[in-house]
């Protein structure tokens, strides 16, 4: 029987792999489109009851980058990303994803027009197989078994220790694969914009400097990410665009380098 730390070891061998892969199998955004707002957010509200989580937020989304929201808990960013996804009602402002207006739109429209959304605490479904997890994960696409299982076929070539436990309960899996079941599931719907929510929580540190390693290289083929984290350095080191966010407000914005390196954010997050 293998040790933790061999497990974990492992675990990060397998990110590494992955990381030379690319899930996103739609063609990549013509060069001269790279850049341009995928999704653009405008004078976000959200309150629960008189208590206002989300304070009228602007941002962008640039077609084929990695843009993270950063800040402490409890400022609002799951909130947003939710308010993103249709799963809490928006008390104001717009959401426009290429076109078209999310704003009102159900949940499962949301996905369908590709935006998905891998939960906080990766939301495995744990009295299911890992293939059985895989497959739910296409269910709004509507399509054939051949295609559903060759796509679920590229999700193993991207992390072969799902491969390993594919008939395997996803609740046996440690926090390290639920992540990646998690990733690969939310791959499965073909997204054109992914959004990530605290993907690092509960990991060791080397599975999650692997998580975020992998998460550059799938970006790299092609697939727009919004990445919303409280561990600030690894966010901001493969963030495109920032966002740092405080009790429902956006307070500083710029390139995640810039940002890494701005005394304000230095002294609030990174221990300087």
């Amino acid at each position: 029987m293998s040790t933790p730390q061999q497990d974990q070891t492992r675990l990060s061998d397998e990110l590494a792999v992955a990381a030379g892969a690319s899930p996103h199998h739609e063609a990549p955004a013509h060069a001269s489109q790279l850049g341009r707002p995928l999704l653009q957010v405008r004078d976000l509200q959200v309150a629960y009851g008189q208590i206002e989580a989300v304070k009228g937020i602007s941002f962008e989304l640039p077609l084929g980058q990695i843009t993270t929201l950063v800040g402490a808990n409890g400022a609002g960013k799951s909130t947003t990303l939710l308010a993103l996804s249709g799963l809490v009602r928006k008390a104001g402002g717009s959401v426009d994803f290429d076109g078209q207006d999310l704003s009102a739109m159900a949940p499962h429209r949301i996905v369908r027009s590709g935006v998905v959304q891998v939960a906080e605490g990766r939301a495995t479904l744990t009295t299911l197989t890992v293939h059985e997890n895989l497959e739910l994960g296409a269910y709004t696409r509507r399509i054939g078994k051949a295609e559903r299982e060759a796509d679920i076929e590229r999700i193993y070539q991207l992390f072969p220790r799902l491969k390993e436990r594919a008939r395997g309960l996803a609740g046996n899996m440690s926090g390290g694969e639920q992540q990646m079941l998690a990733i690969g599931r939310a791959l499965m719907a073909k997204p054109r914009l992914l959004l990530l929510d605290e993907p690092s929580m509960g990991l060791a540190p080397i599975i999650v400097q692997d998580i975020f390693r992998t998460l550059r290289e799938i970006n790299r083929g092609g697939l727009t990410i919004f990445l919303v984290e409280q561990n600030v350095r690894q966010a901001l080191k493969i963030a495109d665009r920032a966002y740092v966010l405080e009790t429902g407000r956006i307070v500083l914005e710029g390139s995640g380098q810039q940002l890494l390196g701005d005394p304000k954010v230095q002294q609030a997050y990174l221990g300087h």
